[in-house]
């Protein structure tokens, strides 16, 4: 797995770094980076609107972390219908949630820890199988 600043995660076993299941770190990379770009692409196609009706989602305490979920579920849903059909469906939902979890993160930074917590449990919900295939092929 791969940690927000792109290196491999790891933990400590007998007080040396162990990490998980042998990948080919040149194929993240590369996996990474084609995610960048695609981010770069939905970035600028998604409206403020959106984002600043999520942001009053995550504000309002009174929702459970699996509405919360929903709503983020629902958001990325909707701005898949727009995407190119070209695109394959999964990939395209991975990067609208996690450029959706970064314009949320600028737009109110308080509620970052919120966001990216909710985005991590959205994504191993709904994209951990993709993901899996995607890092193994």
């Amino acid at each position: 797995e791969l940690q927000t600043d792109g290196n491999r995660s790891g933990h400590l076993q007998n007080g040396e770094l162990v990490f998980g299941p042998e990948v080919n770190e040149e194929v993240i990379r590369i996996i990474a980076a084609q995610l960048a770009e695609i981010g770069d692409q939905f970035d600028k196609e998604i409206k403020a609107r959106v984002v600043n009706d999520l942001v009053q989602h995550f504000l309002n305490e009174n929702l459970s972390g699996e509405e919360i979920t929903r709503r983020m579920s629902e958001a990325v849903e909707g701005l898949a219908r727009a995407i190119p059909s070209d695109m394959e469906r999964e990939r395209a939902m991975l990067v609208l949630a996690m450029v959706l979890t970064k314009k949320i993160a600028n737009t109110m930074p308080s509620l970052l820890q919120r966001v990216f917590r909710t985005t991590v449990n959205y994504i191993n919900q709904q994209l951990h199988n993709y993901i899996v295939r995607m890092v193994s092929a």
